[in-house]
Formats: C-alpha cells, sequence, structure tokens
C-alpha cells in the first residue's frame, strides 16, 4: 500500500515541478537569485532531479545513473526545455524503479549510508518524497516572487 502512495506522490510532485519550470513566462528567470535567494529554481530543478536519480534511479532502479552533485549548483541557463525533458526521463525512472519494490524491501536497510546512520528504504524514500515537495515550493514561490 505504501508504495501505491509513494508512486503517486512522487507523480504528482514531479508532474507539478514540470508544470513550475514551463510556467516561467520569462525563461532567464528560471535561473534568478536575489538578495537572500541563494538558488535560482533551475538549480533547485536539477538538484531535486540529480537527488532522485541517484537514490532512486541508480539504487533501486539500477539505472546506471552517476551523480555530479556540484553542477546541480554550478550550471546555469540550461533551456526550459532541456529542464523539462529531464524531469519528464525523471518520472519515468521513479515509476518503474517503484514498480520493482515489495513490501518486503521497504522493510529492508537502506544499502546506502546517507545520514550517517542506517534507515530503512521505507523511511528514505518518504524522505525523498518529502524533500522533492519542500524544494517543490520553493520553487513555487521562486516564480511567484521572480518571473
Amino acid at each position: 500500500m505504501l508504495i501505491e502512495t509513494l508512486k503517486s506522490l512522487f507523480d504528482r510532485d514531479l508532474t507539478k515541478l514540470k508544470l513550475e519550470i514551463a510556467s516561467y513566462q520569462n525563461e532567464t528567470q528560471i535561473w534568478a537569485i536575489d538578495k537572500n535567494i541563494s538558488n535560482s529554481a533551475g538549480n533547485l530543478c536539477l538538484h531535486l532531479i540529480g537527488n532522485i536519480n541517484t537514490y532512486i534511479g541508480a539504487e533501486i532502479g539500477k539505472t546506471g545513473y552517476i551523480r555530479n552533485r556540484e553542477l546541480e549548483f554550478s550550471l546555469k541557463d540550461i533551456p526550459k526545455a532541456e529542464l523539462i525533458q529531464k524531469i519528464e526521463d525523471t518520472i519515468l525512472v521513479v515509476r518503474q524503479a517503484l514498480d520493482t519494490l515489495t513490501e518486503a524491501d521497504l522493510d529492508a536497510v537502506y544499502p546506502l549510508i546517507v545520514f550517517e546512520k542506517e534507515m530503512t528504504t521505507e523511511f528514505f524514500l518518504v524522505h525523498l518524497s518529502t524533500h522533492l515537495a519542500y524544494h517543490l515550493g520553493q520553487i513555487t514561490y521562486h516564480r511567484r516572487l521572480l518571473d
């Protein structure tokens, strides 16, 4: 049951991420920072894509994705269409990876140490969902304030 809930939440929030990026009227504003806003929507989007493709795609889905976290925050001016394509690709990765999980997999220890201690796959997937929602909220406000 939790697997279906997670699939629904990731699908909902990644689809909303795609809509937020697509909603920028001025494409250059995706990369804007201002005063105390240190991360652009574009960099937050890249961060979410990297995060999800690493921890769900590579670890659960065995996609072979290799993350470069530094680039998530340093790349600039990637076209909106390319960001949208990366989000769409990530949606597919998440669907495919979560389709491989069983309830027993959720109870198992997640294969990587991420927060300096072991945790269940269930706990970490819930964390990843809330992490996505947190940054999605930041992107929504970024667009409304700066676009």
